[in-house]
């Protein structure tokens, strides 16, 4: 890599850690190339992105961000997860970690935020932006189908009052 490419690096890792918003850091030592394209294709379906960069450059592109206090985890091999979304690339991350002992999460940021492990894992647990709105959507619609149900629940009940009166009359 030129002098030109490694300022490129680092200003396109600026732009990650400056806008993203949730970015994973994690140990990758002992993952095969089959592995790592599986991580990949995980976190792009999930709309995240998943980035190799050297410690240094990192170190230098985390200048002047929130992320700041985040560049001690920079050692040995590391891998930046990142997204927009604030659950897709921890969830992913953690997914892929429980299934592979060599894929370590160090922790993360959540724009000012720091996040350990545990921090990371956490976000992982919560429910993604799709599956919110879907529980909204039905939530919304239950009072719907139960004001229906209601409705009509005074219709059978007369349904069935007359019903009783009819067999009560022919019955004497």
């Amino acid at each position: 890599m030129d002098r030109a490419q490694k300022r490129e690096m680092v200003s396109n890792l600026n732009g990650v850690f400056s806008d993203a918003g949730v970015v994973v850091v994690a140990h990758y030592s002992g993952l095969n190339v089959s592995q790592m394209t599986d991580l990949r294709s995980r976190m792009k379906e999930a709309g995240a992105s998943l980035k190799v960069a050297k410690n240094r450059l990192v170190k230098l592109a985390l200048k002047d961000t929130d992320a700041e206090n985040i560049s001690d985890l920079f050692q040995g091999p590391t891998v930046i997860a990142y997204s927009d979304d604030p659950i897709a690339a921890p969830k992913v991350a953690a997914d892929f970690a429980k299934g592979h002992e060599s894929f370590v999460i160090l922790g993360g940021t959540m724009g000012a935020t720091n996040l350990d492990k545990n921090g990371v894992e956490a976000l992982a647990k919560l429910p993604s932006l799709d599956e919110l709105r879907a529980k909204l959507v039905g939530m919304i619609n239950t009072p719907a189908t139960r004001i229906a149900g209601v409705l009509q629940a005074p219709a059978g009940q007369l349904a069935r009052v007359f019903s009783a009166y009819g067999a009560k009359d022919e019955a004497a």
